[in-house]
């Protein structure tokens, strides 16, 4: 059993997450999934409003779909801010990264980014989600019980703990050292 992030360090470590910039906040990992399961983590991506993440399966086989049946735009980019993946991500070689396309050190919370705001990443510009990301069975299998009531509890939804989900506006690329900035 790898070593699973506990309630009671989730809980201290919620001021230093929440104390994140919420603007000129650097990308420190990108990553796209070419298929379920599968990881990359190129130093530059392209994201395009009409297929998504350049590479990435999601836009292929979504989570959520409009009623006519097509990808939810919706979900196209995920970011996950850096804090809490240091927090939850422990066993980095056994155990697989989430595969959110973007790692930022970013508060990613309600205040700071309301749904509906648009960002600049690179020379793309999202359009941050109302869909909440509170984490899955992937989630809570990876990094524990306790990863997964924190991010999931309803009290901590205008926190994102998870992260942001977005749409992209203007079609762009994206660097690992490139900086995420409210339009």
């Amino acid at each position: 059993m790898t070593d699973m992030v506990t309630a009671e360090e989730l809980a201290a470590a919620l001021p230093h997450v929440l104390a994140a910039p919420a603007t000129a906040a650097p990308v420190h990992l990108l990553c796209t999934r070419p298929a379920r399961n599968q990881r990359q983590f190129p130093p530059r991506i392209v994201l395009n409003r009409s297929g998504g993440v350049e590479g990435d399966f999601e836009m292929r086989e979504p989570w959520s779909k409009l009623e006519d049946g097509s990808p939810d735009p919706r979900i196209q980019v995920s970011i996950l801010p850096l804090r809490v993946l240091d927090l939850v991500w422990r066993d980095r070689a056994a155990v697989a990264h989430p595969g959110d396309t973007i790692i930022a050190d970013l508060n990613t919370s309600e205040e700071a980014l309301p749904a509906g705001c648009l960002i600049r990443v690179g020379t793309a510009v999202l359009r941050v989600s109302d869909i909440w990301n509170r984490g899955c069975a992937k989630w809570r299998g990876r990094y524990g019980n306790a990863a997964y009531a924190w991010t999931s509890n309803p009290d901590h939804k205008i926190h994102r703990l998870r992260g942001i989900l977005c749409a992209i506006e203007q079609d762009g690329e994206v660097a690992v050292g490139d900086s995420i900035e409210r339009v």
